[in-house]
């Protein structure tokens, strides 16, 4: 891999790196809260059936995407030169 295309590709990959850990901190945790201590079934409320057009579902959209460009540079990134 020319030494260009390696440095240009390290750079997007470390970006990609930044950008991963902010959406990764940006989400909520998963627990259910109060409403489990009731056995309150969360699965059929408004927000649970549209949640992936709000910002927690964009959220996790964006972390599956820099998820897979972090993998694809990574291995990239790493495919010997001879």
């Amino acid at each position: 891999m020319p030494a260009v295309l390696h440095t240009v590709l390290t750079v997007i990959f470390a970006l990609d790196c930044v950008l991963l850990i902010i959406v990764v901190l940006m989400q909520q945790g998963k627990e259910a809260g109060l409403g489990s201590l009731a056995g309150g079934n969360m699965s059929d409320t408004f927000w649970s059936r549209n949640k992936g057009r709000s910002a927690e579902g964009n959220l996790k959209k964006f972390t599956r995407i820099f998820a897979v460009i972090f993998f694809v540079l990574a291995v990239l990134l790493n495919i010997p030169t001879a």
